[in-house]
């Protein structure tokens, strides 16, 4: 049984900044950026990123795996400073929340030309590993006492599709604060 070699290292410098320059390239310009574009911004060959990622939907689902991934390490991280108790759940669920907000706020066009191209990761471990770091600090939140009973994952991704991206920071930051309450026991026990 032969074994797969792992990539060369210009291959994997190559492939990274490929997929640095596609996120700027379409943060900047759009769905519609060109893949001359993406190479020229990469300083790399058309022919080398068509290497890597022979369609623009290829290339534009890595990008998204990518905001997942760094998504997903965010979530772990702040599962472990309450795992480590340097943490609380209620303000490291918040303070992901605001943070996953602010990068979708640079990561919006990649979003959209995903939608456009139809391109979604087909590996779904970094969501899952999100979604079960969100889990975790839900559940901690909830036996603190801190987190209302009902609140879900799906909640908070429901709280991120209505992320006001486009809006200026002080109007992302008033949306935290009027969420936030909603997570909350003692915001539900003040509302009775």
């Amino acid at each position: 049984m032969t074994q797969a070699r792992a990539p060369r290292a210009d291959a994997v410098r190559n492939r990274k900044k490929i997929l640095t320059a596609a996120g700027g390239q379409i943060t900047a310009h759009g769905p519609d950026v060109g893949m001359d574009e993406i190479a020229a911004a990469a300083g790399v060959a058309v022919g080398t990123l068509y290497r890597h990622f022979p369609t623009k939907t290829e290339l534009v689902a890595a990008v998204v795996a990518e905001y997942v991934a760094r998504v997903a390490d965010d979530a772990e991280a702040a599962l472990a400073r309450v795992t480590d108790s340097t943490g609380r759940a209620l303000a490291e669920l918040t303070a992901f929340l605001g943070r996953v907000v602010e990068q979708s706020v640079t990561d919006h066009a990649i979003k959209a030309a995903a939608q456009t191209l139809g391109a979604a990761p087909g590996d779904h471990t970094d969501e899952d590993r999100a979604g079960s770091a969100v889990a975790g600090l839900i559940h901690a939140g909830q036996a603190d006492g801190d987190i209302h009973p009902d609140v879900t994952v799906n909640d908070i991704y429901l709280l991120f599709s209505t992320a006001p991206t486009e809006q200026p920071p002080a109007a992302r930051d008033r949306w935290l604060a009027l969420v936030t309450p909603g997570l909350t026991t003692q915001a539900r026990q003040a509302q009775s």
